[in-house]
């Protein structure tokens, strides 16, 4: 049976671990009144066990049952915690004599403030919910009469030849409300990912329900100089652009009165945006209401549990009067959650799933993905073939001399790039998917940090399988390849495989079929297309994190840029791999390349200071800047080398990576705080153990200063450089991977300080004023 410890920590919702009630500390003083009272009673009960033996059984008489009863332990004051505000504090008075009075009213105060934060909490976010909800029905109704006057108008233009099927004019004034928008604000406005996503990749804009064409709440008095408009978050590239395209749902230059009032512009496809929109801020304000539910539930099973510890320690009848205290209180007692739990599931039945409920719980309640045994089974499998064709490559690559310097030069300059792009690639992709296992198992909410859907995400079997699968078959197709070579085919014949390889994997990428993980192929694509436009919009948590992945991948993309110029220029068919180094425009390439990657992370930095006003990101900007300047140096000591170069190199790369260090462990991962609880880390850890942390601080330290094989050129023996180079990449992208799990657990502490669990999803009408 599990033990009530573990359960509440697996239950709890990790932003709020804070306002839960503090379990683990209530168990800790239990156990000291425990311990005081083991000590300080254990002689007098040796002297009075013949005076027990004695009256035990009279005490359960009736009459000296009664009397026990009816006396009681402590008595539990109430008082309003200010005049304004209707919210009571508790506080327990000890009446009857424990061994240990002083403990025991230690403990009671502990669990009046904990009962007392749990009220409080449940309060002020009982109160958010309740007044997005009210905002959200507001929404609806605009939305209804909205849809039910495009309709209405649309039968009675239908024969007009004037009448345009995107835009839709109208007469009458907009009723509008001033708290139909509380709360938001431009920064809200761009917050969530692009919500055209859908839970269903089908899904289709419902059909509201028919309703009689009356305009009542669409025709009314005008509010006091205030238009409606709708506002759609500009949160990727493609809206960006687009914006500039559509017209407003109200058209704000029309200021000429007709005798009915205002004309009306409605554009369709903002009024399906609009509907959008609103259908995903009910889904997640139902998600929030299903986390105050179980808030409530936890916490009324931890009081219950406590109180009981309690009583079996001192042997009192604590819990049936504290209970009752518990059970009456505003978090056990209110039911506003509860029903408006009934109203959102009401609404979403009628308006987004046509009645159908069975469909609105799957977008209501999502449930997770079922993990197959067959996954298990074929990482497994896919795991035996990559160690048997990898040991069949290295023997057959070692009789031939493949890899020995000066033996096989068209090999290494052709194919091992090839090799060593993958190799690359699927590593950084493994310890992904140790870093999903590792935020799992500390509970690190990944999924809402990176606004992933539950449905599509990919768990960390997945991406193993998609990593042992993929390596099957690169090292398959080039095990294949190099036998070719040794059995005497000639280049001309065997040297479009790995050219062919790497066409399939694009294609596979950009493959429409709903085959082998659709939706997050797609999601990578538009990520990196948002990593290209960076400057041009909002940055979310998702796109920063995936442009630091290609800073450290920089090796893996001039490899590519290599392989793509060999067959692209076709000189694949003349061997002529000298081609793509020493034409100009591709070394300039290869220059772009290199920059690329932090170019893009310090345009992401600029944007967020623009944003945000943070003068943090500023200097963060700064970082990529001193590792732009280092790379630049390493490049042109590759072409020149002279001892100038090789100076700039030294200094350069010194300033970056101590800029890189400090930022790494300050800012990123939050350690090295001097005033820390825990000496020179931060307040909060995820791991238990501190060691771990010193332990990964050290080993990135080391990894950091990888870049002095470029200095030493050390030779490790009669191995070629380029698999030297592969090793010094791979142990960067080694680093990367230890540093994406501290980077998330940062970031999980510091949003749980905001107990922000659900997104803060915009919604599309808004109030402007007249002059605007």
């Amino acid at each position: 049976m599990v033990k009530f410890t573990k359960q509440f920590e697996g239950q709890l919702v990790p932003e709020w671990k804070e306002a839960f009630v503090d379990y683990w500390q209530l168990k800790k003083e239990i156990k000291k009144i425990h311990c005081d009272s083991t000590s300080f009673t254990s002689k007098p009960k040796q002297k009075s066990s013949l005076t027990n033996f004695l009256f035990s059984p009279l005490q359960k008489l009736s009459l000296f049952g009664n009397e026990r009863c009816n006396r009681e332990v402590i008595h539990v004051h109430s008082k309003l915690a200010s005049t304004s505000s209707r919210a009571l504090l508790y506080e327990t008075e000890v009446l009857e004599q424990f061994d240990q009075t002083e403990a025991a009213s230690k403990f009671f105060a502990l669990l009046d403030h904990q009962l007392n934060k749990v009220n409080e909490f449940y309060r002020k976010k009982e109160k958010e919910f309740l007044d997005r909800g009210e905002c959200l029905e507001k929404q609806l109704h605009i939305l209804v009469d909205l849809k039910t006057a495009l309709k209405y108008q649309h039968k009675n233009k239908a024969n007009s030849s004037h009448h345009d099927s995107k835009d839709v004019e109208l007469s009458g004034t907009i009723s509008c409300d001033e708290e139909s928008s509380r709360g938001m604000t431009e920064q809200d406005l761009q917050e969530v990912e692009d919500i055209t996503e859908d839970l269903d990749n089908n899904y289709e804009s419902p059909r509201l329900k028919e309703e009689e064409p009356n305009l009542s709440g669409v025709t009314s008095n005008n509010c006091h100089g205030k238009k409606l408009k709708i506002r759609i978050p500009l949160t990727n590239p493609t809206r960006t652009f687009s914006y500039l395209l559509w017209e407003d749902l109200i058209n704000q230059s029309s200021q000429k009165q007709s005798s009915h009032g205002k004309k009306l512009h409605i554009n369709k496809t903002k009024l399906h945006h609009a509907e959008k929109m609103i259908r995903r801020a009910l889904i997640e304000l139902y998600k929030g209401l299903g986390y105050l539910k179980t808030y409530r539930n936890l916490n009324m099973l931890a009081f219950s549990k406590i109180l009981k510890k309690f009583d079996k320690v001192t042997n009192k009848q604590v819990l049936p009067i504290y209970l009752k205290v518990v059970e009456s209180s505003y978090f056990n007692s209110s039911d506003k959650i509860i029903k408006l739990a009934d109203e959102v599931e009401e609404i979403f039945v009628k308006h987004f799933t046509e009645d159908n409920r069975r469909k609105a719980m799957k977008y209501l309640k999502p449930t997770q993905r079922k993990e197959s045994h067959a996954v298990t089974f074929f990482i497994g499998l896919f795991t035996g073939c990559v160690i048997a064709l990898f040991v069949g490559y290295a023997i057959v690559a070692h009789i031939t001399g493949t890899y020995r310097p000066q033996t096989n030069t068209i090999y290494m300059e052709t194919v091992y790039p090839l090799l060593s792009m993958f190799s690359l690639l699927f590593l950084h992709f493994f310890l992904y998917g140790c870093n999903i296992f590792m935020w799992k198992k500390t509970r690190i909410n990944y999924s809402f940090i990176f606004e992933l859907s539950a449905t599509r995400e990919l768990k960390y079997r997945d991406v193993f399988l998609i990593c042992t699968m993929s390596m099957t078959v690169v090292i398959g197709v080039l095990f294949v390849h190099l036998s070719l070579m040794s059995k005497g085919y000639s280049y001309s014949q065997v040297e479009s495989i790995p050219g062919l390889l790497l066409l399939v994997f694009l294609l596979l990428l950009v493959c429409p079929i709903n085959i082998l993980y659709k939706s997050s192929r797609y999601r990578l694509l538009s990520v990196l297309r948002n990593i290209v436009l960076s400057p041009l919009y909002k940055v979310v948590m998702l796109d920063f994190f995936m442009a630091d992945q290609l800073c450290s991948q920089v090796p893996m993309l001039r490899n590519l840029e290599y392989v793509g110029c060999y067959y692209l220029t076709g000189s694949y068919k003349t061997q002529d791999y000298g081609y793509c180094v020493s034409t100009k425009n591709y070394r300039d390439l290869a220059y772009a390349v290199s920059f690329l990657p932090y170019y893009w992370r310090a345009m992401q930095c600029a944007r967020r200071w623009l944003d945000e006003g943070d003068t943090g990101h500023l200097i963060n900007l700064g970082k990529y800047v001193s590792a732009m300047l280092a790379a630049g140096a390493k490049l042109a000591y590759e072409k020149e080398r002279s001892l100038g170069w090789l100076c700039m190199v030294v200094i350069m790369s010194s300033i970056a990576t101590v800029y890189q260090l400090y930022w790494d462990f300050v800012k990123d991962w939050g350690l090295l705080q001097m005033n820390s609880k825990n000496p020179w880390l931060r307040n909060e850890l995820v791991l238990r153990r501190q060691f771990i942390y010193f332990f990964s601080m050290g080993l990135n330290l080391i990894l950091r200063l990888a870049w002095l094989q470029t200095v030493l050129h050390y030779k490790f023996g009669s191995i070629d450089y380029r698999l030297t180079g592969l090793f010094l990449a791979a142990l960067e992208v080694i680093r990367r991977g230890q540093w994406n799990f501290y980077r998330l657990e940062n970031e999980h502490l510091n949003n749980s300080g905001k107990f922000r669990a659900v997104k803060t999803v915009p919604l599309p009408f808004h109030e402007v004023d007249e002059q605007d």
